[in-house]
């Protein structure tokens, strides 16, 4: 039986889009309640019940969300332009080598807006058509 299931993380962080519009709100220091969902799809083990253990998903993004928690993200490398798109991709680039199963990384930026990158399913990236959030 395959099925997808998710675990939500939250961070804060200050950042600021340095190619929008001159201007642009964004373009300014700013800080997000962050919210990072992510997906894991798989077959269900017969014998366990589950495709993976949460506690090992938690563990397995610990180092990616230590670095992302209470920093300033355009000092990140890879994440000189921390859209939401661009911060999605980077934390698909994080995990996928640590978690195979990994479907799907989906941020939040605000209870409203957000995004979602599914590796090789999405569209092709291209970083300087990333829109500001």
């Amino acid at each position: 039986m395959s099925t997808t299931l998710f675990k939500d993380f939250t961070f804060e962080a200050a950042h600021h889009l340095p190619h929008v519009p001159a201007g642009h709100k964004c373009g300014r220091l700013h800080g997000h309640s962050f919210m990072v969902r992510l997906e894991i799809t798989g077959e269900v083990d017969p014998h366990t019940g589950w495709i993976m253990d949460f506690a090992e998903l938690k563990a397995a993004f610990k180092p990616t969300y230590d670095r992302l928690d209470h920093y300033y993200l355009n000092d990140i490398p890879g994440l000189e332009n921390p859209t939401s798109e661009v911060l999605a991709k980077w934390i698909w680039d994080q995990m996928k080598p640590l978690v195979p199963l990994l479907s799907a990384v989906m941020i939040k930026e605000t209870c409203t807006a957000g995004c979602v990158y599914r590796g090789s399913e999405s569209p092709p990236f291209r970083p300087h058509e990333a829109r500001a959030a």
